[in-house]
């Protein structure tokens, strides 16, 4: 078992705190995986396999888990009158009707380290929230970044170059390397990954009816990845196609993508106004691998799958992204964290003087000091001239 350092280090630091681990992410993401490492350091450590209980709603052993009565009801009787500590780590919990009110008690005992994950991001506008405002930590998992992607390829990663375009080609999903990146096998076990998350967690769990609508929309995303678009213009698009759609409609099912991590929206910011702008908005995908799965690898789509990585990059160590708009120029991300930020351009290629201008011009709206990145394919080692560094996408994504 490969670890993932940086998410299970994460976690490591809030075991036996005063704090419920709410893990989140796209399924197959590896959340399972990780709460299986964070069980070994346990036992590691010394705690004894009757201190620790997993429950995974993905399994038929717990699908009798059906209610929080039925939740706290096996706890109680896993654990008994043990004086111990207990460790709970529960996969899939959104899975058990009404969950909150048992985790809910059980915090309250202050005798269980709690560990759950869930694959929508609703599971925290649940009544959770409320009943346990300040004292839960989400910690998102995202698909692998390029650079686990190389620690899962061993032998293979010697060759960066190759392997960022297998990246490029076949995505984060850490189960592919068990196919060894054989495109038929991978692309196989992805359209079946696509089509499980939209059924279960989302035509299913929000009763979509119009499932070839719903269909067509993500079609629509998929064409116009790091594109920037509105609901109005979705709208505008299916109506040329005889589709017949509201806005209320579209919006809605755009959320019902949001919710199972699928997608990530990300609003645009006004330089000059210092403010967030309510139209038009770009998306990206939880892994750029799913529209290749489902739509087919082509070379010319190339420019938004280096977007969406370099956006998975930035979640995935916790910024806050936005896209900077100033007048007719546009910069691709605003990344903010700790009061820091970052300003980065993606291009796929910087061969004309032409293209050169466009990707550098966008910061001569930026009039303050943090730095500022210009990222493509191109070969050339990095140079940094007026403070604008200019570097190679797959050098960046290993920084």
């Amino acid at each position: 078992m490969i670890i993932r350092d940086y998410y299970v280090e994460k976690i490591k630091n809030y075991i036996n705190k005063p704090l419920i681990k709410v893990i989140t992410g796209m399924r197959r993401v590896g959340k399972s995986f990780i709460v299986r490492q964070i069980i070994e350091y346990l036992q590691e450590e010394g705690t004894e396999p009757g201190q620790i209980l997993y429950i995974n709603k993905e399994s038929l052993d717990f699908d009798f888990i059906k209610t929080y009565r039925d939740l706290n009801f096996y706890v109680k009787e896993y654990f008994g009158n043990s004086t111990k500590q207990r460790y709970l780590f529960i996969d899939e919990i959104q899975e058990i009707e009404l969950w909150e009110k048992t985790i809910s008690s059980l915090f309250a005992e202050n005798r269980y380290d709690i560990t759950i994950t869930g694959s929508n991001s609703r599971l925290l506008s649940s009544e959770l929230s409320s009943l346990l405002s300040g004292r839960f930590v989400e910690i998102n998992i995202y698909a692998l970044s390029f650079k686990e992607f190389l620690k899962f390829r061993g032998e293979h990663s010697i060759d960066r170059e190759q392997e960022f375009l297998h990246y490029l080609k076949f995505g984060g999903f850490p189960v592919i390397h068990q196919f060894d990146l054989n495109e038929e096998l991978t692309y196989e076990y992805i359209q079946s990954l696509y089509n499980t998350i939209l059924l279960k967690d989302v035509i299913s769990r929000y009763n979509i009816r119009n499932v070839r609508l719903f269909q067509d929309l993500i079609s629509f995303l998929f064409s116009n990845t790091g594109q920037i678009f509105s609901s109005n213009s979705i709208s505008r698009y299916l109506k040329n196609q005889k589709k017949t759609v509201s806005v209320d409609t579209i919006q809605n099912y755009i959320a019902h993508l949001e919710s199972s991590y699928m997608i990530h929206k990300v609003q645009r910011y006004d330089i000059r106004g210092k403010k967030l702008l309510e139209l038009y908005e770009k998306y990206y995908f939880g892994d750029i691998a799913l529209k290749n799965a489902v739509m087919g690898y082509k070379d010319e789509d190339i420019s938004g799958q280096l977007e969406n990585c370099v956006f998975l990059k930035l979640m995935q160590e916790n910024y806050q992204v936005t896209i900077g708009k100033s007048d007719d120029l546009e910069v691709d991300f605003i990344a903010e964290k700790n009061g820091e930020k970052l300003y980065i351009q993606v291009a796929y290629l910087l061969e004309s003087e032409e293209s050169r201008h466009r990707e550098f011009r966008a910061f001569d709206i930026i009039k303050d000091n943090y730095p500022k990145y210009v990222l493509s394919m191109d070969r050339l080692p990095p140079s940094n001239t007026e403070g604008i560094i200019r570097m190679n996408i797959a050098e960046f994504l290993l920084k």
